[in-house]
């Protein structure tokens, strides 16, 4: 299982960056995690975009979904340029309707998943968790069979992570606040919040992603290191994990 971080920034892309969106890959399968504001530009600079499989979403707030609609037309184009007809599936829940309606177009079709049930996309299974935001909004975990990814998406603190992440691989935490901060109110959660549940999970790597504009983003990772003893980095652009 190859990971690759796309976009990394919460609510809106710093100058020349994206938010939330990353890529997933295992046996010539592609799959994209969200796709906030500017991923598709910075996604084009790993991979084209026709040879994504499959895209999944967590919820339908912009710095999440902006970078679908012009996805839809990169497929709508290269699908003309090499006189195909190729459809690209986008996975979403449909709590929210609107949101999922727009993930069908020309080339491109909503496919709603079950967050109760468990999930095939080539060779990933995912299952989910409801977050605590204020819009409808799924983790995920997702598996080859052997490496766990886990996505906490935007999300305040609960206990029901500790489960859900135990004995990941790679645990993705949303980060957009610092440890002396409150996040709870609009359903995000700071580095100490995302450190308890790597330690209490016991996961292999942490990296704090969904990061917030101001400060300095290198003292999250200081501040997550009082309360995880494992490997933290911080999410940042065409950084690579891999584990075979």
């Amino acid at each position: 299982m190859k990971l690759t971080i796309v976009g990394y920034w919460g609510g809106y892309p710093a100058p020349g960056g994206a938010t939330s969106a990353y890529l997933l890959e295992q046996d010539d399968f592609t799959l994209l995690i969200d796709a906030g504001s500017g991923s598709l530009s910075k996604l084009q600079t790993i991979k084209h975009v026709m040879d994504l499989d499959a895209v999944i979403l967590s919820h339908y707030h912009n710095d999440h979904v902006a970078d679908i609609g012009v996805l839809q037309y990169a497929w709508l184009v290269q699908s003309y340029i090499r006189k195909s007809n190729e459809i690209l599936p986008i996975y979403g829940h449909t709590e929210d309707e609107e949101g999922f309606k727009s993930l069908t177009h020309k080339n491109t079709e909503g496919i709603a998943y079950d967050p109760a049930e468990s999930l095939e996309i080539g060779p990933f299974t995912i299952t989910f968790l409801q977050t605590d935001h204020p819009v409808p909004c799924y983790g995920m975990r997702i598996t080859d069979g052997e490496t766990v990814l886990v996505y906490t998406a935007d999300t305040a603190f609960k206990e029901e992570w500790y489960d859900f992440a135990k004995d990941a691989d790679f645990l993705i935490t949303d980060c957009n606040f610092y440890e002396n901060q409150d996040g709870s109110g609009a359903g995000h959660m700071t580095s100490k919040e995302g450190a308890m549940i790597a330690e209490k999970a016991k996961a292999g790597k942490l990296i704090l992603s969904h990061l917030p504009q101001y400060g300095d983003n290198n003292d999250l990772v200081k501040e997550a290191e009082q309360y995880f003893n494992g490997s933290i980095e911080l999410a940042a652009e065409d950084l690579v994990w891999e584990k075979s």
